[in-house]
């Protein structure tokens, strides 16, 4: 069977499957953004590509993600865990489904984990990248806050 050249500079095999190629990309992002290289994380995005956080307004563009991953760091959200648990994808373009843990830290400089679910829509330019990232937290229920 007959896959395209990847030029992707995410790993030296050309002809990785598209499934751990995203989800190599992903772990990538995820330690771009624990190492405070916001511009990294923010190259995995298209020129035209969106981030789209909780109660944030959406980021278009590298630079406008480049500064939603800047503020969100500053912000005290640390430990980026990204999960994916689901890749489909046709031609030039995959979907990514998945789960996330954060700690996000509170005014009075405690520590609180945060968990949700996310999705991704990559496209093939080249290179994959982030056209779309949506995320979204999970309500934690009272006994779990407790533990």
């Amino acid at each position: 069977m007959y896959r395209p050249y990847s030029s992707s500079p995410a790993g030296s095999r050309p002809f990785r499957d598209v499934e751990s190629l995203l989800r190599d990309l992903t772990q990538d992002f995820a330690t771009s953004f624990n190492t405070g290289n916001y511009d990294q994380a923010a190259a995995f995005f298209a020129s035209d590509g969106v981030l789209m956080a909780p109660r944030q307004e959406a980021a278009y563009g590298q630079k406008a993600v480049e500064h939603l991953l800047r503020r969100l760091g500053d912000a005290g959200y640390s430990d980026l865990r990204l999960e994916t648990t689901r890749v489909e994808h046709s031609g030039d373009m995959a979907m990514e489904l998945g789960r996330f843990t954060v700690a996000a830290r509170q005014p009075d400089g405690t520590i609180v984990p945060e968990r949700g679910k996310y999705v991704k829509v990559w496209r093939r330019i080249g290179a994959w990248l982030i056209i779309a990232d949506s995320w979204s937290g999970v309500v934690q229920a009272m006994s779990d806050r407790a533990a």
